[in-house]
């Protein structure tokens, strides 16, 4: 195990799974390691039945991701050959990400630039302080930007603030994020991780059957139209009403207690 994959720390607790970036030094920014590493980790979370909502954090408190770790370009991204390299690491981080079955919630602290705005935009839900900022600076440092990440982003923002965000490559603050539609909520310092795990829980309390399907299509919507799986969809729509969930759900409502699903 080398030092940087030890830069990713994971966690299950309560249906819950956490990857935290632990790289406080350099402000959480990510290596080549850390993104391979991560992906590893993410993988585990979406193979265990157990975890039905995986959060995304940052250790150190003054980050969740601070982008790339600029420090490690000269080894890591100084060829064209190893800048593929990089990029397909990332990329293939990413897209496990924005396509995860599991709901995603990235909660984030302070500094989210670069690759760590691009790693948040493919989470579902996206949680912050009022001291937290965005930014995405490719413009500033001459790096390029691709389609996916800046289709993504357009997707959330829409195409006034995806230009903004990407042309000036300035700072936005949680206020400013919160106007573009970055992000879902901003709440107190002092209660974003309690903040976050109450809104975590309250989906893993949910009908795993039912999260899926709706995921599922969350999904197929990001695609292009010919080529989304609308039977895939629909199936899975039809396997909730098949389910012990639904009549547990249905009997749950009917007694006035809170339903157990389990996902079967």
């Amino acid at each position: 195990m080398t030092p940087d994959t030890n830069k990713i720390l994971s966690e299950k607790n309560e249906r819950i799974g956490r990857i935290i970036f632990n790289n406080p030094e350099r402000r959480n920014a990510m290596s080549l390691a850390m993104w391979q590493t991560a992906k590893e980790v993410l993988q585990d979370f979406i193979d265990d039945p157990e975890i039905r909502v995986i959060v995304l954090s940052g250790a150190g408190g003054k980050a969740f991701v601070s982008g790339a770790d600029i420090s490690k370009f000269a080894t890591e991204r100084a060829t064209v050959e190893d800048t593929q390299r990089y990029n397909k690491a990332t990329g293939a981080t990413s897209d496990l990400l924005s396509t995860c079955p599991k709901p995603t919630i990235a909660q984030i602290q302070g500094f989210c630039m670069g690759g760590g705005l691009a790693l948040a935009l493919c989470c579902d839900l996206r949680i912050c302080t009022e001291a937290s900022v965005f930014g995405l600076p490719a413009a500033k440092l001459g790096v390029g930007y691709g389609f996916g990440g800046i289709r993504r982003l357009a997707e959330i923002v829409g195409p006034a603030f995806v230009r903004e965000i990407t042309f000036t490559g300035r700072r936005f603050s949680s206020q400013e994020a919160e106007l573009m539609g970055l992000v879902n909520r901003i709440v107190p310092e002092a209660e974003l991780a309690s903040f976050v795990t109450d809104y975590a829980t309250t989906i893993a309390d949910n009908a795993p059957l039912t999260i899926a399907a709706m995921k599922k299509i969350f999904v197929e919507l990001g695609k292009d139209p010919e080529d989304r799986d609308l039977d895939g969809c629909q199936a899975l729509v039809e396997r909730c009403f098949g389910s012990e969930d639904y009549i547990e759900g249905r009997q749950a409502f009917l007694e006035k207690r809170k339903p157990n699903f389990q996902g079967r």
